[in-house]
């Protein structure tokens, strides 16, 4: 009588049992226009990453939430810039906006209050919608092209309906908020983040505009080895400048560290 062996029939049943690799991590800001500037080079340059992406958000905490992330031991990373790196960016920011055909607008921020837009985009992610990147490229659009605040409930409500998403994205209950608050900036600093536009694909990070190639070409390479369990989900159609949904013709997104 022939025994199998333990060894060949473990290794068959973990082949079964394998786990689809985690899909490529990509931690957004509303308010940073390198992370603006990236999703407009991305859905255009790269969208069979972008289809495949879990979207997170990177944002400065309320005082409340600040308060309870210390209660945890959670550091947010995050430095405010000195008044040199603020001139330099201008000028960054405004060379690389020309080379794109693109007119930035400038906001005047005071005291800026960030949960209400960044949480508009993770409970757009949380209530399954497949549209959350909708809603961060029309965000971003009217912060960095339109000139509005989206600092304030009512605007961030006005893209929420744009994109066709219910109001319930734009409001919550405060502590369900402050909950969610905390999950999303928890997540950031576990997966050391401290920019963005700020990828990780498989086991390498990628920060900054100038690194989205290279996440493209390690995305493709993981696909290509096998890493990715089935097909890469079509991306979903993200709002074109006009205002309509609209798709590349390879079935991408048309277009929309800091």
């Amino acid at each position: 009588m022939t025994v199998a062996s333990p060894s060949a029939g473990t290794s068959s049943a973990a082949s079964r049992t394998r786990r689809a690799p985690a899909p490529p991590r990509w931690f957004l800001s509303l308010r940073s226009p390198y992370s603006w500037l990236a999703l407009h080079d991305a859905v255009t340059r790269y969208p069979e990453l972008v289809g495949a992406c879990r979207w997170s958000v990177f944002f400065e905490p309320s005082a409340a939430t600040a308060q309870a992330m210390s209660a945890e031991g959670i550091t947010f990373p995050y430095v405010a810039m000195s008044r040199a790196k603020h001139l330099y960016i201008l000028r960054d920011v405004g060379r690389l906006c020309a080379e794109r055909g693109l007119v930035p607008t400038w906001p005047q921020d005071r005291d800026p209050e960030w949960e209400t837009a960044s949480l508009a985009v993770v409970r757009a992610r949380e209530l399954g919608t497949g549209q959350e990147l909708d809603l961060a490229v029309r965000l971003t659009r009217a912060r960095w092209q339109e000139g509005r605040d989206i600092t304030t409930a009512a605007v961030v409500r006005d893209c929420v309906r744009e994109c066709g998403l219910p109001d319930e994205v734009a409001e919550g209950d405060p502590e369900v908020s402050r909950a969610l608050a905390l999950a999303e900036l928890r997540d950031v600093a576990d997966a050391g983040v401290f920019g963005v536009p700020f990828l990780v694909v498989g086991r390498q990070p990628f920060w900054g505009l100038d690194r989205l190639g290279a996440a493209a070409d390690e995305f493709e390479r993981t696909r290509a080895a096998g890493a990715a369990s089935g097909p890469t989900p079509a991306p979903p159609a993200v709002l074109s400048d006009s205002g309509a949904p609209e798709r590349s013709l390879d079935g991408g997104h048309a277009g929309g560290c800091g």
